[in-house]
């Protein structure tokens, strides 16, 4: 168990083709994307280490790694239940979004 005072640090790993959300030196979850054959990113999965639920990382990992890919310029596809709900409540300046058929945004 981590002290909930340590310092929370997104990342982008490209290597694994996700953003990681660390508290001190443990990864404490992840946000994954396949990238597609139009160079967007799809994001397909969200997952928190249950040691760490109840803490809000998800949102922060999902709202930190979506204002990254808006700065980069890069659209994202979200396929990602998670991703998906947190851009129906919430807007991310910049951020090009194509929404798959059949999601809210329909």
């Amino acid at each position: 168990m981590t002290d909930s005072s340590e310092t929370t640090r997104i990342s982008r790993n490209d290597d694994e083709s996700r953003y990681e959300i660390h508290l001190g030196d443990v990864l404490a979850g992840f946000a994954r994307w396949e990238t597609d054959d139009r160079g967007r990113l799809q994001m397909v999965h969200t997952e928190i280490d249950p040691a760490f639920t109840g803490r809000g990382l998800a949102s922060i990992l999902v709202a930190e790694a979506l204002s990254d890919i808006a700065a980069r310029a890069e659209t994202v596809v979200p396929r990602c239940p998670f991703v998906a709900k947190f851009l129906t409540g919430n807007t991310v300046p910049g951020l090009s979004v194509d929404w798959p058929q059949g999601t809210p945004s329909d």
